[in-house]
């Protein structure tokens, strides 16, 4: 969908109107700000900040950048970014609906929302001084999603950056159909009660407790990209955490494999919880955002972007460039034993010490034979490393619903895919349990929900196969 100066009257069909919330004050000595309102066509109001590089724009207009913060945010949380990319761009930010100075009520990135983010972007092709079809995208986490959606629904953004976020939201938060129930519920804890939509209330429990599997895909469904994104011809710059539990590395990867235009992958240290946004990467994170969105909005001479950037953990200056994936080999080891579960109990195996260092990249696999009885409803895999200097490390965990299971069962769980360094010396333990509090009190991924008193499982041997980078880049 080709967006022109014509456009401007399609501005009126959305009811998209500015209010100006004062004069415009300069917040530094190149760039002026200005509070706005945007009205959008079902009268809710949202709250926004612009900010304008000072001087004479070009002929045409200048290109212009919308920043999408996460949910439970606020626009102010983008300042320091959007002053950086306001010494060259025209940038707008906005509390969503539902958040922050706007009103409405938060259905994550639902329908609503991207109406919303179209009849923003439209207000902004019709400001004076902006070229309408230079105009990109930058979202983190709620906002690199509603980004990603409203792409693939036509959105006709220029260029576009995603931090730390999904492409197919089911696969994300209820992977091998089991709900990373401890996620979710601070997702949606951290948005007032009073401000979620009827939408999300009315699947609340039921993705805490991985029921109604395809009311949840349903509603996972329209707020993804994947199913679309091969049909995307757009530059897109995907960046992802390299240890991120509640959006791994796959989100990324996925979509960096269907998409059909210029696209860079940059795996980083920051991300949702272990990891935090921002990491001690930042200052190269925007350094790469910018000279994207640089050689596709300003169309600055440059030279191909790198498919692939890798930083290592601990960063240390640089992130090192791939042509593709970087190339990893299974690590294979069988922890041995039998153990029956009830209730809270877990099984604990350990392995002996590792003779050198491991670096993972992509998704572990536990494979291992159960027998199900009572209703015992999921087996989650958490696998850790005591370091020689005694510090525990969650290297991965994942899950899978057994709810439907009776009986004796191989199953395979998929662990997160993510990118941990192993130090030599370490002993490797897997605690398989129905929850990763019973790893430890404090891992709430899969939280311990209540199953019939009749619940058991007894399981064998359990075979890990564990992707780890022929190269490490980390030490």
């Amino acid at each position: 969908m080709a967006v022109g100066r014509g456009a401007i009257a399609v501005l009126f069909a959305f009811a998209v109107a500015l209010t100006a919330a004062g004069a415009a004050a300069p917040r530094g000595a190149s760039i002026a700000t200005q509070e706005v309102q945007l009205h959008m066509d079902d009268g809710v109001v949202l709250a926004a900040t612009l900010y304008t590089p000072a001087g004479a724009p070009p002929p045409g207009g200048r290109p212009a950048l919308v920043l999408f913060h996460g949910l439970g945010g606020k626009r102010q949380d983008l300042d320091s970014i959007a002053q950086r990319f306001a010494s060259t761009f025209v940038v707008l930010t906005f509390d969503a609906r539902g958040h922050g100075q706007s009103q409405g009520l938060v259905s994550i990135d639902g329908p609503r929302e991207i109406k919303d983010t179209r009849a923003v972007f439209d207000w902004l092709a019709a400001q004076p001084g902006v070229d309408p079809q230079k105009i990109g995208a930058w979202g983190i986490s709620l906002g690199g999603g509603a980004v990603l959606r409203s792409l693939v629904e036509g959105v006709p953004w220029a260029a576009v950056e995603t931090v730390e976020t999904w492409t197919d939201l089911y696969s994300a938060l209820a992977p091998q159909d089991l709900s990373k129930s401890g996620a979710i519920y601070q997702f949606l804890n951290s948005v007032p009660a009073d401000h979620l939509d009827p939408s999300v209330l009315a699947i609340k429990d039921d993705a805490l407790a991985s029921k109604n599997l395809g009311v949840l895909k349903d509603f996972a469904a329209q707020r993804s990209s994947r199913g679309s994104l091969a049909q995307v011809h757009t530059p897109v710059l995907l960046f992802q955490g390299r240890r991120d539990f509640a959006f791994d590395i796959s989100q990324a990867t996925a979509g960096y494999r269907l998409l059909a235009g210029p696209k860079e992958l940059y795996v980083g240290d920051f991300g949702h919880s272990p990891s935090t946004f921002p990491g001690p990467d930042l200052n190269e994170v925007l350094a790469v955002g910018g000279a994207w969105f640089k050689r596709w909005l300003v169309q600055q001479p440059a030279k191909p972007a790198p498919a692939i950037l890798v930083s290592p953990d601990p960063w240390r200056g640089k992130a090192r460039v791939f042509k593709s994936l970087p190339a990893t080999r299974p690590y294979k080891h069988v922890f041995g034993g039998a153990n029956t579960l009830t209730g809270i109990g877990k099984a604990t195996r350990t392995s002996g010490k590792l003779p050198k260092p491991l670096e993972t990249f992509g998704a572990a696999r536990v494979s291992v034979t159960a027998k199900l009885a009572g209703g015992w409803s999921r087996v989650v895999a958490v696998l850790t490393a005591r370091t020689p200097k005694r510090k525990t490390i969650v290297v991965s965990e994942g899950g899978v619903n057994t709810a439907s299971l009776t009986g004796k069962h191989a199953l395979t769980i998929r662990l997160l895919d993510v990118a941990t360094l192993i130090p030599r010396g370490s002993k490797l333990t897997l605690t398989l349990a129905s929850s990763s509090t019973a790893q430890d009190p404090g891992n709430l991924l899969y939280l311990d929900l209540p199953m019939p008193p009749t619940a058991k499982v007894s399981l064998g041997p359990a075979l890990l196969k564990l992707p780890v980078l022929r190269t490490p880049i980390s030490r």
